[in-house]
Parts: C-alpha cells; sequence; structure tokens
C-alpha cells in the first residue's frame, strides 16, 4: 500500500513526527539517512509498526507519496557552523525519485537561506522540476521536546515558511491533519529563523542562570531559594535552571560560515555553558577536598549520564567531558544510568554499577548529573557518603548543590 508521507531521517527530529502522522491516521513510511539514534522507546516504535509504519531502504518509495520531510541530522562542523551533509544526502536521494505536485518539507535544523538555496538547487538539478511550479517546498522549524508529556506534537504549533503563498498552504495543510495550530511565517527564511531564535533563547537563559549559580555559591547565596522566589513575578521572568552543561540535538549556531555574521550573545552563552562541566569538576575536587579526601584515587559515582531525564540519548551530554577530567585528576569513574547499559569515555568501557545505593554508599563523592524519574533522592542522600547535586533536585540541606 502506498503511503501517504515519507519521513526522510529517523533520528529525534524524524521518529517524533512519523509518531504523530501515525497517529493521526497517516500512512507513513519512514527512510534511514544514517546512524540516527533515536528518542522513542522501543515499546514506542512497536506500536507504530503495529499501526502500519515502515521503515524502508528503497529510495523509490519516496516518489510515491504526497508529502516528503526532510528531518535529516545536522551537526556542529569544524568551522562553528552546522555540518549539512545529512540534509544535502536526503535532498539527492529525494531529487532522483521526486515526482510533480509532491510537497517538499525540511524540519532539520539549518541556517537561514538553506531552504530557498542550497536545498531548492539540489531538488530542482536532481528533479528536473522547478520548486514552486512543479513542487511545494517549504521550511518547518522541528519543535521536539523528548520526553515531555504535557507538550507533544499535537498540541504544539507548527510554524510553516514556503517559498510561495500555495507552499505555504500546502504544507499547512498537511500539519493541520497533525496539529492543532498551524502558524504561517512569511517565508522560508523567516521560518528557520525561528528555530535559531528558539535554540540560542534557550542556551542563553541556560547560561545566564548557570552563571548566577557560581555567583550564588561564592557569596554563600543559595541559589535555588532566590529561583523559588523570583519564578512567583508573574511577568517579565521566565525560570530556567543551571546544571552541569547543556546537551542536546539543537545547538546555538554561528552564523558567520553561512552569513558572515555572529550573535555574541549566543557565542558567549556557549562559551559559559561550555565551561560548566569543567566547574563541575572543579566543585567536586573542592567538596573531596574539605572532607579530607584528594581526587586522586577518589571513588567518583556518576548518576544519569544521558543529557536529557528518562532518556537514553547520550548526544551532547555533559557527563563525557566531567567523566574525562575527574580521570585526569586520577579519580576512579563509575556510572549508574537505568537508560544505558553500557558507556565508554575515551575508548574505554567505563564500570557500571549493578546495585545505586551499594554504590553510592561505597564512593567518597556521588554527582548527580541527570534526575532520572526512577531515582529515590531522599534515600540517595541518605546512603551517599558526599552527594554533589547539580540540578537541585534532592531535599533541601541533604545535598551539596550546584
Amino acid at each position: 500500500m502506498p503511503a501517504d508521507l515519507a519521513v526522510i531521517g529517523l533520528g529525534p527530529f524524524g521518529l517524533p513526527l512519523a509518531q504523530a502522522a501515525v497517529a493521526a491516521g497517516i500512512a507513513t513510511v519512514g527512510y534511514r539517512t544514517g546512524p540516527e539514534p533515536g528518542s522513542l522507546s522501543p515499546a514506542e516504535q512497536r506500536r507504530m509498526l503495529a499501526q502500519g509504519f515502515r521503515v524502508t531502504t528503497s529510495a523509490t518509495e519516496l516518489g510515491r507519496v504526497r508529502t516528503a520531510v526532510i528531518c535529516a541530522p545536522t551537526a556542529p562542523a569544524a568551522d562553528g557552523g552546522l555540518d549539512l551533509g545529512q540534509v544535502e544526502a536526503a535532498a539527492r536521494t529525494l531529487a532522483a525519485q521526486l515526482r510533480p505536485h509532491t510537497t517538499v518539507i525540511l524540519e532539520s535544523p539549518v541556517p537561514p537561506g538553506t531552504t530557498e538555496g542550497p536545498l531548492l538547487r539540489l531538488l530542482e538539478s536532481g528533479s528536473g522540476l522547478r520548486a514552486g511550479r512543479d513542487f511545494h517546498l517549504a521550511h518547518c522549524p522541528s519543535r521536539v521536546d523528548p520526553g515531555n508529556r504535557d507538550h507533544t506534537p499535537a498540541n504544539t504549533p507548527k510554524v510553516i515558511g514556503g517559498l510561495t503563498p500555495a507552499c505555504t498552504e500546502s504544507a499547512a495543510a498537511f500539519y493541520g491533519r497533525i496539529t492543532d495550530k498551524v502558524v504561517r511565517a512569511r517565508g522560508p527564511r523567516e521560518a528557520e529563523t525561528v528555530q535559531l531564535l528558539e535554540t540560542n533563547f534557550r542556551h542563553v537563559n541556560i547560561a545566564l542562570v548557570n552563571e548566577m549559580a557560581a555567583l550564588c555559591h561564592d557569596l554563600g547565596i543559595d541559589l535555588w531559594d532566590v529561583l523559588r522566589c523570583a519564578e512567583t513575578k508573574p511577568f517579565g521572568f521566565l525560570a530556567f535552571r543551571p546544571g552541569p552543561g547543556v546537551g542536546g540535538h539543537t545547538v546555538p549556531q554561528d552564523l558567520t560560515a553561512h552569513a558572515g555574521r555572529t550573535l555574541r550573545m549566543a557565542e558567549l552563552a556557549q562559551e559559559v555553558n561550555g565551561r560548566m562541566p569543567r566547574y563541575v569538576v572543579q566543585r567536586a575536587a573542592a567538596l573531596l577536598n574539605e572532607h579530607g579526601k584528594s581526587a586522586r584515587g577518589a571513588r567518583v559515582l556518576l548518576l544519569g549520564v544521558t543529557y536529557k531525564a528518562d532518556l537514553a540519548d547520550l548526544q551532547g551530554s555533559p557527563a563525557q567531558e566531567i567523566a574525562v577530567r575527574l580521570m585526569e585528576l586520577g579519580a576512579s569513574v563509575s556510572y549508574h544510568d537505568p537508560h544505558v547499559p553500557s558507556w565508554n569515555v575515551l575508548d574505554r568501557p567505563v564500570p557500571r554499577a549493578d546495585s545505586l545505593y551499594e554504590a553510592a554508599a561505597d564512593a567518597d563523592l556521588t554527582i548527580l548529573l541527570q534526575q532520572h524519574r526512577t531515582y529515590d533522592l531522599q534515600g540517595l542522600s541518605v546512603k551517599a557518603q558526599l552527594l554533589l547535586d547539580t540540578r537541585g533536585a534532592t531535599p533541601t540541606g541533604a545535598a551539596h548543590r550546584l
């Protein structure tokens, strides 16, 4: 049975879209662009397959759908921009199969100008068709928040920016089958820049609260009490929480390589957030020293090594750098994470603790990096010899907080 939708790229952007489409009754086929860590549980993926979702390795199936959405991952490039290699490869594959009247949508995070620039050229040259005349072309910034049970694709508005008004309406008609609200942008560049603004907004605010965490620690001020009070303000304030670093699949963009411009605030935020793993290790070493122990030879247990709570995704997780820096200080590092059965650092396996409480009781220092739902933090704070909480998740006074 021919599919109505092809999702090209089955990683953190594509799988949630495919899941939402299947749930809405849209016949969907998925096409992989490479090794892509997904954000859905095995049970969720099995449910999708039972509902008719198919994964194909045959590119010819991409030419049998009404809508094709490119969700290939992008990653930081050596020049500070984004590596669009997988997006371009997906475009070439699709172009060879593209038929008239198809609606092509790009959801991958890309620099402004990508949809009506490189993507358009690849699709037109590979298909012989004309965007805006023979097929519709649009951009829709991905708004995926893995693990969020409150904000799903169904109730999260989708922003659409088409090459022409007809392109916008065609893409809007597709997303109207999935979500409650569609917002029309002026064009593809505006839609692409929505992603840029939303991502940098998050990173800038996390950087601010991370700097506040260090300042409050130095001044002997309880940052978590400050946040508790500040978030009661009903206007002009949005509460963010500090942490050991920032991970995930959407990263701040340096536009120098693409537009000859940089966002200074985003650049500073990336610098601040990039220092957090080092700061966590400094705090860990200081705590050990205060309790008469040296980092060299200390047994350190890391709790939660994924980039986000209750997910198995390690993309950009600060746990990697924290482990490396602790090892460089001579610490003996182990970890516990219910979602990660094995973990390598510096190409060597890190010992995994089977019994959480026994491991915490045995470790000289336990560092909570990720607050997984399964962790009993009250019980953990009792068992651990010394606990550093980088998430402010433990009861007040039960641990040393970041």
